[in-house]
């Protein structure tokens, strides 16, 4: 019974009480033409000795974090200290879930302030709230945000945005009156191609840099022309080892900067869970989703941390709400903050460094191959796309057969790059390794 919470006595039981006499009913108002009608096809019951070891050997199919791989397009592998995984599993953090209590939950708070102002230095913003979902559901609340402080509708976002971002924040602003513009990108950059879709009618634009081909952006150029006709400049960014190395968005005129903050410690895990990072100026603060904690002090003068704003809609705005988000992923928050402090400013110069000089390393290996070139000339951080002699999914297929996942074919969310592969390097990644895939994309 241990997986099982319900006898089948205790279920004829709670069907009588019900009215019914099988559990199928429960079902009848979903029509049969939708219904499965046959039983699902899984196993007969199993002990649990028997139930582990069919685990294991599935698990044991599962050969790619064995492999060298090159994958990225928003969820990098990175080194995390093993300081990070030690001190989450706490009972104190493990357990807990969020701080309604904010009273007694100075612990939460302390941690979700320290994140809020590690998150502003290194966007240089002025505010940051406590974390949301995810980079993509980030992003959606921006589009929202940017709409409710300039009153307007139309939201010009770049292609090189990440493609899943873009379809999340579309789900999100769908039954709403926004109008979403896409900008096309320069074929020989790789960076925003045409801005002619600006204007004053336009509630923000929204870049991602590094972006989805790795190319970095020349923010200020752009901040300056979304300001131009009045737009909010949203800046998008995937990888956030970035902060290490590049101006900060804030310094380039970024209004608002959302993110993934996976990179921070947190583990791939197959796609998450990982941490949405959201920051903007102070003067925008009361349009800001989610919740922000902040400092205060009693009588005494002795200092505790509080939820200074909390915009949810089961709070006490209502209607007025600006957000309906998560308050925070705060398991996720605190690896990210523990990663951050661990590493410090120098740490995460260095690990930014390595990245930038390890894919500069990969990029200049591949290019050598006859039949490949690297198809964008804008500067790079950790990612960059290269262009082979033939279909990429091929390509990489060949390399997997060879031991190394070599990247992601473009073809995937772009038409007219069917050749093109996505290549990420981090420092997890040895010039070894680099090597191997140079040697199995030359066949």
């Amino acid at each position: 019974m241990r997986y099982i919470p319900n006898s089948p006595e205790e279920r004829e039981e709670m069907l009588a009480s019900v009215g019914l006499a099988n559990a199928a009913e429960l079902f009848r108002s979903i029509p049969q033409d939708v219904q499965l009608g046959r039983k699902l096809d899984i196993t007969d019951p199993l002990a649990e000795s028997e139930v582990i070891a069919e685990m294991e050997r599935m698990a044991a199919r599962n050969t790619a974090a064995t492999k060298p791989s090159f994958l990225g397009a928003g969820v990098y592998s990175h080194f995390s200290p093993t300081i990070v995984d030690h001190l989450i599993q706490r009972s104190e953090f493990f357990t807990s879930y969020t701080p309604y209590q904010p009273e007694i939950s100075q612990g939460t708070l302390q941690y979700i302030f320290e994140f809020q102002t590690l998150v502003c230095q290194l966007t240089g913003m002025e505010v940051a709230n406590a974390s949301m979902y995810d980079g993509s559901t980030a992003m959606a609340e921006a589009y929202l945000m940017a709409r409710r402080v300039t009153r307007r509708d139309k939201i010009v976002v770049a292609q090189t945005v990440h493609p899943e971002y873009r379809e999340v924040a579309k789900t999100y602003a769908q039954h709403g009156d926004s109008e979403i513009v896409d900008l096309t990108y320069d074929q020989l950059t790789g960076r925003v191609g045409d801005l002619s879709a600006l204007d004053d009618k336009t509630a923000a634009l929204v870049v991602q840099s590094p972006n989805f081909f790795g190319c970095i952006e020349d923010l200020k150029s752009l901040a300056d022309q979304a300001h131009a006709v009045g737009a909010l400049f949203v800046v998008v960014v995937t990888e956030a080892i970035s902060f290490g190395l590049l101006k900060t968005p804030g310094e380039c005129g970024a209004d608002i900067v959302v993110g993934e903050g996976q990179s921070w410690g947190v583990p791939m895990s197959f796609g998450g869970p990982h941490v949405g990072l959201f920051a903007t100026q102070e003067k925008f603060v009361r349009q800001m989703p989610g919740r922000l904690c902040g400092i205060a002090y009693d009588k005494n003068g002795k200092r505790g941390f509080v939820l200074t704003l909390s915009t949810r809609e089961q709070h006490i705005r209502r209607e007025k709400a600006t957000s309906n988000i998560c308050t925070n992923q705060g398991l996720i928050a605190l690896a990210a903050t523990i990663y951050m402090e661990t590493m410090g400013k120098k740490g995460l110069q260095e690990v930014a460094e390595q990245n930038a000089q390890k894919a500069a390393y990969a990029a200049s290996e591949i290019a050598k191959i006859d039949g490949y070139s690297l198809p964008f000339s804008a500067p790079r951080f950790n990612e960059f796309v290269v262009r082979g002699p033939r279909s990429a999914t091929e390509l990489l297929e060949v390399a997997q057969r060879r031991g190394v996942i070599g990247g992601l074919a473009l073809s995937k969310y772009y038409t007219g790059h069917d050749n093109d592969i996505l290549v990420a390097v981090t420092e997890t990644n040895t010039r070894e390794q680099i090597e191997t895939l140079a040697s199995a994309l030359a066949v």
